[in-house]
C-alpha cells in the first residue's frame, strides 16, 4: 500500500519534548484503504508525540461523526464517535509490531507512518450493531420497519391460554387462592 506523506512524521529533527499534530479525515483517506463502509466521514485526529532520549510516545485522540448505513433499516445517518490510542515507539534490531501498543524499529530510522494506526483507531470506533437513533426511540418513519412490523409474529393473548388449559386443573388452582 502507498504511504500518505502527510501522515509520515519525520522524528530526527524534532527536539526533546511534546510535538502537537492535527489531521482532518475525510472519505478520501478511506478510499485510499479501500474501505467503503462509510458513506463519508468528518474526524478530527489529534496527536500528542513526545520524543524523550530512548523512545516516542504517542497519543492519538479522535472525535467527530461518520455516515454510515443502519444495520435494521440501511438508513444513512450520522454517528458520533472518539477514541484514544496509546503508542509507545521503540528503537531495535529489527522491525517488530506484534504488539498492540508497542512498535519496534529499526536503528537508524528517521521517520515514522500513522496512517495505519489512524486508519485502525477510526474503524474501530464504529459500533459493532449500527442502529440508527430513530428506529431506538421510535421515531424514525421507515418503509422496512412498517414491514417488519406487519410481518413479525403477533403474541396470543392471555385470555386464549386460559381457556386452553385442562379444566381438572381448576380445582387444584383453587387450592393456591384459598388459605
Amino acid at each position: 500500500m502507498k504511504l500518505l506523506k502527510e501522515f509520515t512524521i519525520p522524528f530526527v529533527g524534532l527536539k526533546l519534548g511534546k510535538h502537537h499534530f492535527e489531521y482532518q479525515i475525510d472519505n478520501a483517506f478511506f478510499e485510499h484503504f479501500e474501505y467503503e463502509e462509510f458513506n463519508d466521514a468528518s474526524v478530527k485526529v489529534d496527536l500528542v508525540l513526545e520524543k524523550k532520549t530512548t523512545l516516542l510516545e504517542l497519543d492519538f485522540d479522535i472525535s467527530g461523526t461518520i455516515n454510515i448505513n443502519c444495520d435494521v433499516t440501511n438508513e444513512a445517518y450520522n454517528q458520533d464517535i472518539s477514541n484514544q490510542f496509546n503508542l509507545v515507539v521503540n528503537f531495535g534490531e529489527e522491525f517488530n509490531d506484534e504488539e498492540i501498543d508497542i512498535l519496534i524499529l529499526p536503528h537508524g530510522e528517521y521517520e515514522l507512518n500513522i496512517q495505519q494506526y489512524i486508519y485502525e483507531l477510526i474503524v474501530l470506533s464504529v459500533p459493532t450493531k449500527r442502529i440508527h437513533p430513530g428506529v431506538e426511540d421510535g421515531t424514525l418513519d421507515s418503509d422496512i420497519l412498517k414491514k417488519l412490523e406487519e410481518l413479525s409474529p403477533k403474541l396470543k393473548e392471555n385470555k386464549e391460554t386460559e381457556e386452553e388449559t385442562d379444566p381438572r386443573w381448576n380445582t387444584l388452582k383453587k387450592l393456591l387462592t384459598d388459605k
